[in-house]
């Protein structure tokens, strides 16, 4: 008898010790999608649900206002953790992707790939047709649609001595063999014109229907100078930081296959170990930078944590995406500091705050 009542204590321990949620685990509460009926709908989650440290808050905040910040969120699970607005910006204020919007170029070309229209290992005048460079036809036709995701195109970065966003044929001028040199370049939105003419529909058509309406995102593509640019709502950045969270899936919808994420973000070319088709990654052995050919040791940012991966756009623009915690923080703004393309030292600083959050 005195055995049964042991066990039965032993029993009632255990549940009540399986019950306590003094402790919460948000890595492992489930996913959240907010709804595409265009409605302010979006689940909460706050500080102290997820037992954060409050007082880590308010200088997160103020170092994101005086680093000239129009919008930031922390999404974990899916869930609004921090939301908040800057210098007159507000939740209905669309703002520039910059180079940010990159990321949605490689998405977009993966379904593309997915539907059968094309093959990125297929060179890019299969679909655009020659001479859309300066390059011999020899040379020209090493350019894979892998070479443009991966930005190992070979093609000089600068015309005249000059770093050049230009891609008109006659400022597209070899540099290297195609697969043997690694440049941050806009000659990447040549994928724009294969999706085109591989689809038979615009650009923006495509676009739109294929991945920002299933998102349910809003915002469009605004020609500026030799760009054409994404500008949307803070939110409709974050809803596609989830479905990169997700590997490519909103809501039990399969956007873009896994296999082709799981490669658009791990590294596409052994010359910049830190970059995919068009991600930035963190936590690897070394990584490059725009505009110079130096090779740097270490993680582009030490601070920040090793898995992440990430999309990063000119004057601090930035999609941070963070499997290991479920986590997506977005950033919009002003440059930080001065002007640069991508990324600047306002990432190592913003994430010794965002990571006294929660450590």
């Amino acid at each position: 008898m005195k055995k049964i009542y042991f066990l039965s204590f032993l029993f009632l321990l255990f549940i009540g010790c399986s019950s306590d949620s003094s402790s919460p685990d948000p890595v492992n509460e489930t996913m959240y999608f907010p709804p595409n009926d265009g409605s302010t709908t979006w689940e909460t989650k706050s500080i102290a649900d997820l037992g954060w440290n409050q007082n880590a808050v308010q200088p997160l905040l103020d170092y994101l206002e005086l680093k000239h910040s129009k919008s930031f969120i922390i999404l974990v699970n899916g869930r609004i953790v921090m939301e908040n607005y800057f210098n007159g910006h507000t939740a209905t204020t669309p703002w520039y992707w910059a180079s940010a919007g990159k990321t949605l170029t490689s998405t977009v070309t993966g379904i593309a790939e997915q539907e059968g229209l094309l093959n990125i290992n297929n060179k890019v005048s299969d679909y655009i047709g020659t001479a859309w460079t300066n390059e011999t036809l020899a040379q020209e036709n090493l350019i894979t649609c892998k070479n443009l995701l991966s930005m190992t195109s070979g093609i000089d970065d600068y015309v005249g001595g000059v770093y050049s966003d230009d891609v008109t044929p006659s400022n597209l001028n070899y540099k290297a063999d195609a697969g043997t040199r690694w440049a941050y370049s806009n000659v990447y939105v040549k994928l724009q014109d294969v999706v085109a003419s591989a689809s038979g529909q615009t650009w923006s058509n495509y676009f739109n229907s294929k991945l920002r309406d299933k998102l349910g995102m809003t915002g469009s593509w605004i020609q500026s100078g030799n760009n054409s640019v994404y500008w949307s709502t803070t939110r409709s950045m974050a809803r596609f930081g989830l479905m990169a969270l997700n590997k490519g899936k909103w809501n039990g919808t399969q956007i873009v296959n896994e296999t082709y994420f799981n490669a658009a973000t791990s590294t596409s070319q052994n010359i910049n170990l830190s970059y995919g088709y068009l991600w930035w990654l963190n936590g690897k052995a070394s990584y490059h930078l725009p505009q110079i050919q130096t090779e740097f040791p270490g993680s582009i940012i030490p601070t920040g944590p090793n898995d992440m991966f990430m999309a990063l756009g000119k004057n601090d623009q930035k999609i941070y995406v963070i499997p290991s915690k479920k986590m997506v923080i977005i950033r919009m703004g002003d440059a930080a500091d001065a002007q640069n393309l991508a990324l600047s030292d306002f990432d190592a600083t913003l994430w010794t705050k965002i990571s006294a959050l929660y450590q």
